[in-house]
């Protein structure tokens, strides 16, 4: 896990809590947000968020996902914020 993204951290407007792996995509965290509602937050790998076409793609991916409604299909609140790698 990324030394600089620690228990405590506040990234925008979520305060991280700990982190729950890492992977080919990035990095995941446990986070809450200022009105308390506990959020999985993905920071993507530097190469990843490099790459215009692959972010492309992802971000097509995403929208796609945040159409679906179902128990077993995480939600997604937010589109990425780009700062020096990607927040979803």
């Amino acid at each position: 896990m990324s030394p600089n993204v620690c228990a405590g951290a506040r990234l925008g407007r979520y305060e991280i809590k700990r982190p729950l792996g890492a992977g080919g995509m990035g990095e995941g965290y446990l986070a809450d947000t200022k009105l308390g509602r506990k959020v999985a937050l993905e920071i993507l790998n530097a190469d990843l968020a490099a790459n215009q076409d692959r972010m492309r793609i992802f971000v097509q991916e995403a929208k796609a996902a945040a159409t679906l409604n179902h128990p077993n299909i995480a939600h997604i609140y937010r589109k990425p914020d780009m700062c020096r790698r990607p927040l979803w």
